[in-house]
């Protein structure tokens, strides 16, 4: 995954410290109730649609670029369904980030499912019925997207990222 040029610069003063940064992750169904998952290129492993927010960027467009710069699929984030402080993450090079995840239930627009970056090796919709091995961190997610109202925080599970 390509590190955002804002993060960079950061990175650039304030070394490996750890950084809270916002994230956001898309639960994508489309008109027949299939929800839309990605393959990622890092772990070989399908999941839900996520990022992180640009500055000044609103979480729910943020939410909404991602979907489509990741699958070609436009989107409208309909409702928040969760927000939840992810447990921290120390990558290879020595980075630590902390991740303020907000959650969003999206609705398929339009577009095609494709690989539209570099972030993934495929994209398709899945009933919920038939998903294919998930985490805990979509599994949960793609529950707490089918419910009626939203889940304004979360304490539990604190479920490894994606």
């Amino acid at each position: 995954m390509a590190t955002p040029d804002f993060i960079r610069e950061i990175r650039a003063t304030a070394g490996h410290q750890l950084l809270l940064l916002p994230g956001v992750t898309a639960i994508v169904f489309d008109d027949e109730g299939r929800v839309l998952l990605g393959r990622r290129s890092d772990t070989g492993k399908w999941s839900v649609i996520g990022g992180i927010s640009e500055p000044g960027e609103e979480p729910a467009a943020t939410a909404e670029r991602e979907v489509y710069e990741e699958t070609a699929v436009h989107c409208v984030a309909e409702r928040v369904v969760l927000t939840q402080a992810l447990q921290p993450v120390q990558y290879a090079n020595g980075d630590r980030c902390q991740y303020l995840d907000v959650t969003f239930r999206c609705r398929a627009t339009g577009g095609e499912a494709k690989v539209n970056d570099d972030e993934s090796l495929e994209v398709g919709w899945f009933s919920i019925d038939a998903l294919p091995p998930l985490n805990e961190f979509a599994l949960f997610r793609i529950k707490q997207a089918l419910t009626d109202g939203p889940t304004w925080f979360a304490r539990t599970p604190r479920a490894e990222q994606p």
